[in-house]
């Protein structure tokens, strides 16, 4: 399989892989329509333990992996209260069906005889859920909802769905990718202190990370058919204007490569990471 198909199928089966048989040689559309419409019972075994079909864990499920996976947002979408809900979270937690990704925003600092505007008053850090498998975010993304419909072998709605918001599946599994290639990049020459996602009341990014010697990295993703040019490190560049994020260097990650101006720019700060260049992690 090339890279691309192999990102593609992770995306989908990742954690499951090595219990199913397939022809790798179908496109992507085609492998989820023979075994997910065709074969829906026998796929739905997969998900383990049985009892995460069931509410509430279906809804907390549903919740992180069609939303943003904040924290008090998925109890919110999922409709449950705190206590119930957090206890939930932390059982699956230890089921190692989620994970949480720590949030790394620091908290307001205010003058003690100053009030907090408005709009800021019920603002708080979320820390993130998110799937330990890419099967399970898959399943209760995009298939469980259709459940019903596929039980009596009608995949229509589903396989629209599915084609419609792919891009979200792939997107996600870039970014984590990407950030492992960034640890890579920097393991023999300033090892990194701290990387992953970053989020704040501002804006979102792919990537932030500090390496040892107190660098501070900001990355964006593109899982796109276009190759990215320069309009993107703009528009990063000034999410982190506006964030307050003091920036030493900028990366960013393309499937399918950049644009002659972003090439041909002789900056140390500016990190560029095509498709190949995951090969490393192989």
């Amino acid at each position: 399989m090339t890279l691309e198909q192999s990102i593609e199928y992770f995306s989908i089966l990742g954690g499951v892989e090595e219990s199913i048989e397939l022809d790798y040689f179908d496109d992507v559309f085609s492998m989820v329509e023979s075994n997910f419409v065709q074969k829906f019972s026998k796929f739905q075994t997969l998900v383990s333990p049985s009892y995460l079909l069931e509410t509430p864990y279906r809804e907390i499920l549903m919740a992180v992996a069609r939303g943003d996976g904040k924290f008090y947002s998925v109890l919110r979408k999922a409709r449950l209260s705190a206590g119930i809900g957090e206890e939930i979270i932390y059982e699956l937690i230890s089921l190692n069906v989620l994970k949480l990704e720590c949030s790394r925003e620091q908290p307001l600092k205010i003058h003690p005889k100053h009030k907090l505007k408005k709009e800021l008053r019920s603002y708080r850090i979320q820390d993130k859920l998110r799937f330990v498998q890419p099967f399970m975010r898959f399943w209760f993304g995009f298939v469980t909802y259709y459940k019903n419909e596929l039980l009596q072998g009608d995949g229509s709605a589903f396989l629209e769905n599915f084609q419609n918001n792919y891009e979200r599946l792939r997107t996600l599994v870039y970014e984590q990718l990407s950030d492992t290639l960034l640890v890579k990049h920097y393991e023999s020459s300033t090892p990194l202190l701290s990387h992953g996602s970053y989020w704040n009341q501002h804006s979102e990014f792919d990537i932030l990370a500090i390496t040892s010697d107190k660098k501070l990295i900001l990355g964006e993703c593109k899982y796109k058919d276009r190759k990215v040019c320069k309009n993107e490190l703009t528009k990063l560049k000034a999410k982190a204007l506006q964030s307050g994020i003091k920036v030493d260097v900028y990366a960013l990650f393309s499937k399918s490569g950049f644009s002659n101006e972003l090439l041909g720019m002789k900056d140390e700060r500016l990190l560029l990471f095509d498709l190949e260049d995951l090969k490393v992690l192989l």
